[in-house]
């Protein structure tokens, strides 16, 4: 299994001008690690993360969009896997966070988590191509390679379940780094240069 932190510094160590959604859990480690926040928005809506991401790769077809979401928040939204595959964004990557519980919620188990393939279901969807990685090696010497794939790219995660402590569960929005809608005017802003 994979630290979920040290990956996301692979993904920031190669990044160039990738816009980048980070949900629910993915969110209090990514702001950390990037260097480039107008380029970030984050989902604090469980589940919707990749339909933002949706949204954001068909109105910027040249710029690579990355999602990095949890296997909860997907299974909150398995239907975005279909649309997703149906508008076929060659610019999406879709990085599904698999440490197999509700880690923002204090890390209650997913039902049925075992049981389902979230690899096995974007393929069927009609992802473009799919990955699973559960080594950071492998993870580290590929990532360059998959982001060079045509999309929508499903890549799954196998990380080391990391929930988040419980004291921490009340805290208020508003003390993310920036709203929903402010990381939204600094997009349409960087992106508009």
């Amino acid at each position: 299994m994979i630290d979920q932190y040290d990956m996301m510094s692979v993904v920031e160590k190669h990044r160039t001008d990738e816009i980048v959604i980070a949900c629910e859990r993915a969110n209090t480690a990514w702001p950390t690690i990037s260097t480039k926040p107008d380029l970030d928005t984050s989902s604090s809506v469980m589940g919707k993360g990749s339909s933002i991401a949706l949204g954001i790769a068909l109105a910027k077809p040249d710029t690579k969009v990355i999602v990095f979401d949890g296997d909860g928040s997907l299974l909150m939204n398995l239907g975005t896997l279909a649309t997703i595959a149906n508008k076929k964004p060659k610019n999406l990557y879709h990085i599904v966070i698999e440490n197999g519980m509700y880690a923002t919620t204090g890390g209650q188990p997913l039902p049925a988590g075992d049981q389902i393939s979230l690899i096995g279901l974007s393929k069927e969807a009609g992802y473009a191509s799919v990955f699973q990685f559960d080594d950071l090696e492998e993870f580290t010497n590929r990532w360059q390679g998959v982001l060079q794939e045509p999309g929508p790219v499903f890549i799954s995660v196998k990380t080391v379940p990391n929930p988040r402590p419980k004291d921490e569960i009340l805290d208020d929005p508003k003390d993310s780094r920036r709203s929903m809608p402010e990381s939204f005017v600094f997009l349409r802003k960087e992106l508009s240069e």
